[in-house]
């Protein structure tokens, strides 16, 4: 008896076994999945000349990298820069941003991407063994207030607008600049705002959340008709960036059967002390994820990677090559594969057939 205890004192005082996960096992998963990164921004070096067919040893995206990290979807980023704004110049550079996809990716490597507009596209693509290629916009002010631009946009392949970027704009306020006192702010959205939402239901645009204010947000939930997505935005009750996202916020999203999508930016994934360098590992993106799943369902959680979009990526996460790592490191926190085939793709997958919804139901 007294042996007896002793051995099951033991056992309660050492430290839980980790779970073994094996290479098949991560290979049988991450196969299974359908992998949407809702926000790349390679294109901004495309734009100025890099070839994505060609094995790179700097950035984070290739074509022998997405493979090699089995990604079956790319939201690839329409950035659009505040300094367009200032110099009236942002449509041309939109129009310069989509052509690139179009033409410097799609076009010139139609062996490895096929163009998606919508949900069945994107799982065609992946059934023919090609990686979808999609486009949102990053930054409202691409459309120069202008919902003729919009639609134009939409013609063209944009599929979610990022309501601002680090600007204020027109009609939204930013996170980026929501202390600057010289900015002339809107108290989140205007009635200008609210109507441009209005016609990315009607178009079928996913309205996105990411860099807004946080009452941009609120009131842009509260507008929209359709389901609403961060593209890329972490959790801020583990790195305190107002580009991250509040639990209250998290929780109200998915309620409303909305996406936050993880972003791999080391600033906003660790907290970093004033003055040292930014650095974030594998680990912190599992913790974003599981403290999002934990709020809103494992429904409410997706991959927006930022990928060529910032300079620090987590260590273990390094460049779109590596997403079988964190296949397996969500299998040994515990995740089943469905919950990470909703995690890679399928949740994405299902608001943009809520959003197409919306939008076929407005015409009837």
């Amino acid at each position: 008896m007294r042996l007896t205890a002793v051995l099951l004192a033991t056992a309660l005082l050492a430290p839980a076994q980790k779970r073994v996960i094996t290479d098949q096992m991560v290979r049988d998963v991450h196969r299974s999945a359908l992998l949407i990164d809702t926000h790349n921004d390679v294109t901004t070096r495309t734009v100025a000349g890099f070839d994505i067919g060609k094995a790179a040893t700097d950035g984070h995206t290739d074509i022998p990298r997405l493979k090699a990290g089995g990604v079956g979807a790319v939201f690839f980023a329409v950035y659009v820069a505040a300094e367009y704004a200032k110099e009236k110049t942002a449509a041309h550079r939109t129009l310069d941003m989509i052509d690139t996809v179009r033409t410097d990716i799609i076009a010139k490597y139609p062996n490895d991407f096929a163009f998606a507009s919508n949900a069945n596209d994107i799982e065609a693509a992946h059934k023919a063994g090609k990686i979808a290629a999609l486009m949102g916009i990053e930054g409202g002010h691409a459309i120069e207030d202008d919902p003729r631009m919009l639609r134009d946009y939409y013609a063209l392949g944009i599929r979610y607008m990022t309501l601002t970027h680090t600007n204020t704009n027109s009609w939204a306020d930013s996170a980026g600049d929501i202390k600057d006192t010289k900015v002339q702010h809107h108290n989140g959205i205007t009635e200008q705002g609210k109507a441009i939402i209005a016609e990315m239901n009607r178009l079928g645009i996913m309205v996105d959340i990411s860099h807004v204010a946080d009452k941009t947000f609120w009131d842009a939930l509260e507008t929209s008709k359709a389901p609403i997505i961060a593209s890329h935005s972490s959790c801020r009750a583990l790195a305190d960036m107002p580009r991250n996202m509040t639990d209250e916020m998290i929780t109200a999203l998915a309620k409303k059967g909305g996406v936050v999508q993880i972003n791999f930016n080391c600033g906003f994934l660790a907290l970093t002390p004033q003055g040292a360098k930014p650095s974030s590992t594998l680990a912190d993106v599992v913790a974003h994820i599981d403290h999002a799943v934990k709020l809103g369902g494992v429904g409410a959680v997706g991959i927006g990677s930022d990928f060529d979009g910032v300079t620090c990526t987590p260590t273990g996460l390094d460049d779109v090559s590596k997403f079988p790592n964190l296949t397996r490191a969500l299998l040994e926190k515990g995740y089943s594969a469905d919950d990470i085939r909703k995690i890679y793709g399928g949740n994405l997958l299902r608001v943009m057939r809520a959003v197409e919804k919306v939008r076929d139901d407005a015409k009837r």
